[in-house]
């Protein structure tokens, strides 16, 4: 099974689940493709069977050229606010063509702890993004904890990560019974 992991990270955190997700695949011996947003390609995508998308989550959504500016002039280097996640998804029917088969899609995001039960997240964004898109998405979109704007991530979000990612390798594995959030 091929799963395509592409995340925005403004800090480093969302890169760092990702990068952990894609570990705990891996030890599922599953192949896995590792992308930043930034430098995502469309061959990164044949043979795909899961994609797993990830970004911060900025103003209750996801980011935007202003959102990402303003990371900027809180200490992120500038070179990660080149692209985000929502400007890459306005393009993805250009990476996987009208009547292709598309591969089911998993969602998560990064946001600060103290702010966790307020609304909105990228994930949730994300995800109706997709399925306007024509995407299946399976499972909740999941929202991973950092401690301030800039990190660091939460004690067990690592591990949790981890094993979000192989009970997603689960679910595809079995197949129609699936259930989609």
């Amino acid at each position: 099974m091929k799963t395509v992991i592409v995340f925005e990270s403004m800090f480093g955190n969302t890169e760092r689940l990702a990068r952990e997700m894609g570990d705990g695949l891996a030890a599922e011996r599953g192949q896995v493709v590792l992308a930043d947003v930034r430098h995502v390609r469309a061959e990164d995508f044949a043979g795909c069977d899961l994609l797993v998308l990830g970004a911060p989550t900025h103003a209750f959504s996801l980011s935007r050229p202003n959102t990402r500016a303003d990371a900027v002039r809180q200490g992120a280097p500038e070179s990660r606010a080149a692209v985000g996640l929502r400007d890459w998804l306005t393009s993805i029917d250009d990476v996987f063509g009208a009547g292709s088969a598309r591969p089911v899609v998993a969602v998560f995001d990064t946001r600060v702890e103290k702010v966790q039960h307020w609304p909105g997240s990228a994930a949730r964004k994300t995800a109706r993004m997709l399925r306007g898109h024509g995407f299946e998405v399976i499972d909740h979109p999941t929202s991973f904890y950092v401690e301030d704007v800039r990190g660091p991530l939460v004690a067990g979000e690592r591990e949790r990560a981890r094993d979000w990612a192989r009970r997603l390798m689960t679910t595809v594995r079995t197949g129609p019974e699936r259930k989609t959030a």
